[in-house]
């Protein structure tokens, strides 16, 4: 007997329906075909101790599998539900009927429980799209594929609830979730505020910008001056994420498996903050089963790299393109995902190998080669990615203990939404701009180009810092969300003044001087 069942394959964020056709024919042997990896190919073994385990004998006859398009590759362990339920069918120990109106995926335990999977919400999407009347999931997973309204979506816990379902002898209600009422429940419970930061009033105000314009920063400074817990507390001052870019931001963690079992959308921007010791794959994405980097992973969100100079060199040029693009290619022999990577890019680090450098109270050791070497880890075509760059010293224990506390996350993220606002009605005939870092070397001279001072300003600066074109560029970028942030529809001199301050790490004598 012939029985398909249907399921997916996960390849980057694309998913494609496949089906598993299941044949039985007189015989002893199991064949898999459909270019499976080495747990489908491993699933026959799950399947028959689940079946045996759950009082079902296993057939003895000769199964062929099928997992059709033959030509994409099948990875992982998500098959065993259906392979199983097709097994069961062709066995007539399930009724076929219905079998052609639901997706399925899962994983089998050898007592026949579900185990979670990756990627279940765009499956989720992917089943509605294929006009599929329901999606049935590990109970794990039944939160972040429940989000995808118009689909019936059914959590289980075992093989035998599924078996019970397609043959009617329980009844099961499908999981509804208001999507939008968590969503926008849980928008604004942030733990860390700006409140909490006494002092670094030029810190703030250089993240309030990066922060309005969606512009790169790094922070340069001794240690304990604030420059991790500053960065902590940028989220709390981003614009809300929309609906939209929760959904895409929700299927990359999903496609990860870093989904909780009580998520379903994540409704704020993605905080990633990885090791120094990171290697380029764990950074970009891909691995033998391709997954998302921490890039990816920041999409909509920031990605703070804490001491940025003891990142391998490699590693740190890797972030050029995505920097750029703000899209990653992973291309491979076997195979090439693109994952989105649009993210700010926040780092840290220290004026010197010791960390004093320029620092009154604390005596450097370092060598002026030795800075030097120190600050050359950083390319200067990396350097030039970085919108802003900010200089920071310690608040001395006299001035941290009288000071009051600072102006609270929620004043200051009112002034980035309100930039934002005028951003979003600026950028509305250009798809896929939505801030000023993302603008066109044309859109810089339709909406940042400086008056007659400013320019002059500009042309001294560009040739006393030696500054590149692409510095050039960021200037304006800068210059252009200090206007928005001021409400101004011109970009003027005052403007362009602040946004050349910070460019410090392109002064030459940089690293020849105090801090």
């Amino acid at each position: 007997m012939l029985v398909k069942t249907y399921c997916a394959a996960v390849n980057g964020l694309e998913v494609t329906t496949v089906y598993c056709e299941v044949s039985m024919t007189r015989g002893m042997q199991f064949h898999l075909t459909g270019l499976a990896d080495t747990a489908v190919r491993e699933s026959y073994d799950r399947i028959k101790a689940a079946m045996t385990n759950n009082g079902f004998k296993v057939p003895q006859m000769e199964i062929t599998v099928n997992l059709a398009p033959a030509d994409i590759k099948k990875e992982g362990s998500g098959y065993d539900l259906p392979l199983a339920i097709g097994i069961l069918a062709s066995d007539n120990k399930v009724s076929a009927d219905r079998l052609n109106q639901y997706m399925m995926v899962g994983e089998l335990g050898l007592d026949g429980r579900l185990q979670p999977i990756r990627g279940a919400l765009p499956i989720a999407i992917r089943a509605r799209k294929e006009k599929f009347k329901g999606l049935i999931v590990p109970q794990q997973n039944i939160r972040e594929a429940a989000v995808v309204n118009q689909l019936e979506v059914y959590g289980m816990d075992s093989l035998m609830d599924v078996v019970s379902f397609f043959n009617g002898n329980t009844s099961y209600e499908p999981t509804v979730i208001d999507t939008r009422r968590e969503f926008y429940e849980q928008q604004n419970n942030y733990e860390l505020d700006f409140s909490d930061v006494r002092g670094q009033e030029s810190v703030k105000r250089a993240l309030e910008v990066a922060a309005a314009g969606g512009h790169n920063l790094i922070m340069i400074g001794p240690p304990g001056s604030g420059k991790s817990m500053l960065a902590k507390r940028l989220p709390s001052i981003l614009p809300p994420l929309s609906l939209a870019e929760s959904l895409e931001t929700t299927q990359i963690h999903s496609v990860a498996g870093k989904l909780t079992r009580d998520t379903s959308l994540i409704s704020q921007r993605p905080f990633r903050a990885p090791h120094h010791t990171i290697s380029q794959v764990a950074l970009v994405g891909g691995g033998n089963n391709p997954q998302p980097g921490e890039i990816s992973l920041a999409h909509n969100g920031v990605l703070f790299l804490d001491e940025m100079p003891e990142l391998s060199r490699s590693v740190l040029e890797v972030l050029r393109q995505p920097l750029e693009d703000r899209v990653i290619t992973i291309s491979r022999a076997k195979y090439s995902i693109q994952y989105p990577a649009s993210f700010m890019l926040i780092a840290s680090m220290n004026p010197c190998p010791c960390g004093y450098y320029g620092d009154p109270l604390h005596h450097c050791v370092c060598t002026p080669g030795q800075i030097q070497r120190y600050m050359n880890k950083i390319s200067g075509p990396l350097l030039d990615r970085i919108d802003i760059h900010c200089e920071i010293q310690a608040v001395p224990f006299a001035q941290l203990s009288q000071m009051q506390p600072g102006e609270p996350s929620a004043n200051i993220r009112e002034r980035v939404i309100a930039a934002r606002k005028i951003q979003e009605e600026r950028f509305k005939p250009f798809k896929g701009i939505h801030s000023n870092a993302m603008m066109s070397e044309r859109m810089l001279h339709e909406f940042a180009e400086p008056d007659a001072a400013s320019l002059d300003m500009l042309r001294m600066a560009m040739e006393k810092l030696k500054l590149s074109a692409r510095a050039y560029s960021r200037i304006l970028k800068v210059a252009r969300t200090i206007a928005d942030l001021a409400g101004s529809d011109k970009v003027e001199a005052m403007h362009i003044a602040e946004a050349i301050g910070y460019r410090n790490l392109d002064r030459g004598d940089w690293a020849e001087r105090g801090v």
